[in-house]
């Protein structure tokens, strides 16, 4: 027969929360040879809000997850004050639609997803930034690198996908990925304005379909 000794047990004790005011910050009062010196107030300069906008989404591997991967990539710019329908809105979303797509056809690893990111970045001294990555787990399956790029035939039924990417973005680029895999990285640079900034005039997507289709 075991005896459990209740020596070690504590009696309930009632617990009391007080609240607490916060109070500046004053510097200690110093003395020298002159006497005391008045104790000093000190201020912090006003720190601006920092909104942080970060999208983080794992997706299947399959076209079913590339689409739903744009659809919920729009969504975010919306809530982010980029409505749907308009021209960056556009943009976006035919970037990731091509990004999630060649993750899907030539990134593919039977089991494993791909991930999209979207990220506003960029500090108060400059304009900001929207960067999305598209990371696969193929990693010897890679797209040329920008420049590398030449127009796909006229006839040409797939091809075409990053010299959208290229036309659309600022800039884009192919990123070593911790392990395996890879990281598509396409950035659109913005200006103050929609969502705490405003579009870029960017050339709309109608208008690179039809320049590239006719090899301009």
């Amino acid at each position: 027969m075991v005896t459990v000794s209740n020596a070690y047990c504590l009696p309930s004790v009632p617990v009391r929360f007080r609240s607490v005011r916060a109070e500046p910050l004053v510097a200690p009062s110093i003395s020298d040879d002159r006497g005391p010196m008045p104790a000093q107030l000190i201020t912090r300069p006003p720190q601006p809000p920092v909104t942080v906008r970060v999208f983080t989404q794992r997706f299947s591997s399959t076209r079913l997850g590339a689409r739903l991967a744009r659809h919920l990539a729009v969504h975010r710019l919306d809530a982010w004050g980029f409505p749907y329908g308009s021209a960056f809105s556009d943009d976006v979303g035919a970037v990731v639609g091509e990004l999630t797509a060649n993750a899907v056809t030539h990134g593919r690893v039977p089991g494993r997803d791909f991930e999209l990111r979207l990220a506003v970045v960029g500090g108060l001294a400059r304009t900001g930034t929207l960067r999305i990555d598209v990371t696969d787990t193929r990693t010897e399956r890679r797209p040329p690198p920008p420049g590398g790029i030449g127009p796909a035939p006229a006839d040409a039924e797939a091809g075409r996908g990053l010299v959208v990417v290229a036309a659309l973005a600022t800039r884009w680029a192919v990123l070593d990925r911790a392990g395996v895999g890879k990281t598509v990285r396409a950035e659109l640079d913005l200006a103050p304005g929609v969502g705490g900034l405003s579009e870029t005039p960017l050339q709309s997507l109608a208008q690179t379909l039809a320049t590239i289709n006719h090899g301009g």
